[in-house]
């Protein structure tokens, strides 16, 4: 396979991230004449905060979501998801330091709590402190709360085959999928592995799965046109093209494919 294929492949493989929860507030306010509205209490102040930082986060404006959730560790520093998006938007902010001190007030708040264990191996992971994220993931893995234990595997793998430690990669990704054969983004990452050791065979294979256990998206269908061209598998590799463009005519891959 030549480096511009490899290039291709190695720009699809990206890191779960956690992912906030955003609480929706609704005022209360009352209508009756010369009455004052409510205040707010301070739990519901910190969350509000909490949304308006979420908001900013998606928007790209990581300074007004630091400050906004600086604030609602202030109103209420009990909350564990608060404190580890305050972490992210630190790390985007260019500040490992105070990244890892906000992960390390995620985990005093609620050490049991999986999802800021996870957040944490991620950011271990992004630093290249690859032991230490390591043993955060398997921590995250294992906790008694984790109902989709898949998830983490799948990032632990992600994060080893940016290493690159591809056999360590695919022993989590192989773990994710003995817990749920048909976990999509697994499936995925296996497939991308074989990819990368050449291996279309096995490639097809994992697609394969993918395919029978998961609704289709531009990027599963353009990876299928790469390995059945390699392949040559002409039928099939006719059957993802003409899948791509009739059902997502605007997606990059489509453009792409087409420009190739």
């Amino acid at each position: 396979m030549n480096m511009g294929m490899s290039d291709r492949f190695t720009r699809l493989m990206q890191v779960s991230i956690l992912g906030a929860t955003c609480f929706l507030l609704s005022a209360c306010v009352s209508t009756t004449t010369g009455t004052p509205k409510s205040v707010p209490n301070t739990e519901d102040a910190a969350s509000l905060n909490f949304q308006l930082a979420i908001e900013y986060f998606q928007k790209g404006n990581y300074e007004l979501a630091r400050d906004r959730l600086i604030l609602s560790t202030e109103l209420d520093p009990k909350q564990p998801v608060v404190w580890s998006t305050l972490a992210t938007t630190y790390e985007q902010l260019g500040n490992p330091r105070l990244a890892e001190e906000a992960h390390a007030k995620a985990q005093r708040v609620d050490s049991g709590n999986f999802d800021v264990q996870n957040s944490y191996a991620v950011f271990l992971c992004r630093q290249k402190r690859y032991d230490d994220a390591e043993k955060q993931f398997e921590r995250s893995i294992g906790a008694a709360t984790n109902d989709n234990p898949e998830l983490m595997m799948t990032n632990a793998g992600v994060c080893f085959a940016q290493k690159p430690d591809y056999p360590k990669a695919e022993s989590f990704f192989r773990r994710a999928l003995e817990r749920n054969p048909n976990y999509g983004e697994a499936l995925l990452q296996m497939t991308l592995l074989k990819l990368r050791a050449e291996d279309f065979l096995g490639a097809r294979a994992f697609m394969q799965r993918f395919r029978n256990a998961n609704p289709p998206n531009p990027g599963i269908l353009y990876l299928c046109v790469l390995i059945e061209a390699e392949l040559g598998d002409e039928r099939v590799r006719l059957e993802c093209s003409n899948e791509l463009l009739r059902d997502f005519p605007d997606s990059e891959e489509s453009k792409r494919m087409l420009g190739n």
